[in-house]
């Protein structure tokens, strides 16, 4: 069993930042593929960063390259993936959530969500 667990959302103003967590646990969570999406409202949901088990590959989309950053964390029993998100823009507005899968195709298990909005 997967369990991920979102956090840091919240309200900032154009050109600010925030730092997303997720603290992912279950058996196989350090060698998967982890992930961060959003859907602004009424859109359809995006991808927007993915790592992969050991952290070697990353991707970051066109629309936050050079803003956002992905990272992750691995402890004994859980493994932490942040979304450093920097000079925030009012299309950065969007629920933000935390995916796991085995690879970059399945991503089966998501997390609950965090809200970010970037007011102008």
């Amino acid at each position: 069993q997967v369990e991920l667990v979102e956090s840091g959302g919240g309200s900032v103003l154009a050109g600010g930042s925030l730092r997303l967590s997720c603290v992912a646990s279950g058996i196989w969570t350090k060698t998967a593929y982890m992930g961060w999406f959003r859907q602004p409202p009424g859109k359809q949901r995006e991808g927007v960063a993915e790592i992969s088990g050991g952290g070697g590959w990353t991707y970051v989309a066109d629309s936050v390259k050079g803003r956002f950053t992905i990272s992750k964390v691995n402890t004994k029993n859980t493994v932490t993936v942040y979304l450093q998100m920097n000079s925030l823009k009012p299309d950065d507005t969007a629920m933000y959530y935390c995916a796991a899968g085995p690879n970059r195709s399945n991503y089966n298990y998501w997390g609950q969500g965090t809200q970010v909005t970037v007011s102008s």
